[in-house]
């Protein structure tokens, strides 16, 4: 039997027994395993939330966890926390796989300290981040934090930053995902916002700079955590938040969801999936799907997933401005990012917010290798003086400057409307668009018939005998002329006028014959992109 010497109080050196350490381990193991004590995890499971440890659990494939640091300590002297340490301190990381496919990451447990940050918190965090980068693999975050360990002061404050930087270094190097699933305040809400993806939770998780006590000693607003930060107010209005789930469980299983549509890193290809779903299927409701009116809308979701693998698309910022869609879905099991004018919403103009939504997902695909599929019925920018004052202008640059940028394979399809700035800001050929399709039924044009006219034909009109049969012949006119996808055909700005039944054929064609593509930008540091 394996023994070690150590001393004993008189100073005389007993043997151990491995079996004796081994339950030292077990001991330790069985402190750290109940984080805050169990008085506060239960506390903390009231209402059905998940405490840190069970979090893994559902994100991560069963048994695949495997824990780092866990018996690390904080260091601080300061306010009595000497003779408060609890191994881990507040964080619980690793590694582990989802799919099967290796990811790393932290879950911070609210019953240690209230996960506040501290500096060895910090360094836990950072080291799987780090780890993430070296080996290619998601990093993926679990927050429930009050913020920064007021007792540590500056300490504290430099771990945040430091995390911060290392957020910054691994973008468009590794997906990096957030799960606000409690409270993130203050210096907290900036790593989450420097990540590809944050998914919150109604009613339980919250997100703010300022809190609601602070906004109203100095604004007099009243207003609620909920109401301030909360799942609805960030998925909705502020558009912070990519995904608001109801509750612990389905937030976890919807990043589960997600990875199952990305890439390891920016050097791997998306994942291909099989599929029964047809190649070559025709789709025959679409050719009467489109109305006759060009004023009419139509769900362009439902048109999406009349083309799609098994009809499935995992819509992304789907409260938030929701005249343009985006999200990811499969084409012959590959997969995809698409975004794609909604003319069931402000009929589906561009403004401020639906600019800044689609240009974020649109460099987040581009990042990652993935494909862009756009969908596009669009009959301009918003007008008015609040989109102007608020700087429409730069917003939709942003769109352009992340088409014009992406060396991705980009396939479009023009459905309807196409009109004025907003034809080339849409993944147009002149943005290097790879392969442009449009329906019969599409427009392309500066403007609809009726404005084109009323500028052209001003005097001319004035002058007619009859003003209203004369608008209406030269709107007819212009209409023959433009409201059409022949004039851009002929000049080779559309490839190809498909007809409506046979979209899903046509796409995964063209995704097909680019799945080898490649393309560069001009060597530099990096561009300057309006924001």
């Amino acid at each position: 039997m394996a023994t070690m010497e150590t001393e004993n109080k008189n100073g005389a050196s007993k043997a151990r027994t491995t079996e004796e350490r081994v339950a030292q381990l077990e001991m330790l193991n069985a402190e750290a395993l109940i984080g805050g004590g169990a008085e506060r995890l239960a506390k903390h499971k009231e209402g059905g939330r998940l405490t840190a440890r069970e979090r893994l659990d559902v994100l991560l494939d069963p048994g695949s966890f495997v824990e780092m640091d866990r018996f690390v300590t904080h260091r601080s002297q300061n306010f009595g926390m000497g003779d408060k340490k609890v191994p881990g301190d507040g964080v619980i990381t690793g590694y582990g796989r989802i799919n099967g496919k290796l990811v790393y990451t932290y879950s911070q447990d609210f019953t240690v300290f209230g996960g506040s940050m501290s500096r060895t918190q910090a360094n836990k965090i950072l080291k799987v981040m780090e780890l993430a980068m070296k080996n290619g693999a998601p990093i993926i975050g679990i927050n429930d934090s009050g913020g920064a360990r007021i007792q540590e002061g500056v300490e504290a404050l430099a771990g945040y930053a430091d995390i911060f930087l290392k957020n910054t270094l691994a973008s468009g190097v590794v997906p990096q995902i957030s799960a606000i699933m409690g409270p993130s305040a203050g210096g907290a809400v900036y790593s989450p916002s420097i990540t590809d993806f944050i998914f919150m939770v109604k009613d339980t998780s919250y997100m703010f700079v300022t809190g609601p006590d602070v906004i109203k000693a100095v604004t007099h607003e009243d207003v609620t955590k909920e109401q301030l930060g909360g799942a609805t107010a960030h998925s909705s209005k502020s558009g912070v938040a990519h995904f608001a789930a109801n509750d612990d469980k389905h937030c976890l299983l919807l990043i589960r969801e997600l990875l199952n549509f990305l890439p390891a890193n920016n050097v791997d290809d998306p994942p291909v999936l099989p599929t029964a779903d047809r190649p070559d299927r025709v789709e025959e409701a679409l050719n009467t799907f489109i109305p006759d009116n060009p004023k009419k809308p139509y769900d362009m979701l439902e048109l999406i997933k009349m083309t799609v693998d098994e009809g499935y698309f995992l819509e992304v910022h789907q409260h938030y401005a929701k005249n343009v869609l985006v999200g990811f879905a499969r084409y012959n099991g590959r997969s995809v990012g698409i975004v794609a004018n909604q003319p069931a919403v402000l009929a589906g103009c561009l403004n401020i917010e639906a600019s800044r939504k689609a240009a974020r997902f649109i460099r987040f695909c581009d990042a990652f290798n993935i494909p862009i599929v756009t969908f596009v019925d669009v009959p301009g920018f918003l007008p008015g003086t609040d989109q102007e004052w608020n700087g429409i202008i730069t917003h939709g640059a942003k769109l352009l400057y992340a088409y014009a940028e992406a060396t991705v394979p980009k396939v479009t399809i023009i459905t309807r409307k196409n009109y004025g700035g907003a034809y080339c800001v849409m993944s147009s050929k002149h943005l290097r668009g790879d392969v442009n399709l449009a329906y019969p039924t599409a427009e392309i044009a500066v403007m609809g018939a009726d404005g084109a006219v009323n500028i052209i034909f001003r005097d001319a009109m004035k002058k007619a005998k009859d003003p209203a049969a004369e608008k209406a012949r030269l709107v007819a006119d212009y209409e023959e002329k433009f409201a059409n996808p022949y004039v851009a055909a002929e000049l080779g700005y559309i490839d190809e006028v498909i007809e409506p039944a046979m979209t899903r054929r046509r796409i995964i064609d063209a995704l097909e014959m680019l799945k080898n593509k490649r393309d560069t930008n001009p060597p530099k540091k990096h561009g300057n992109i309006p924001l």
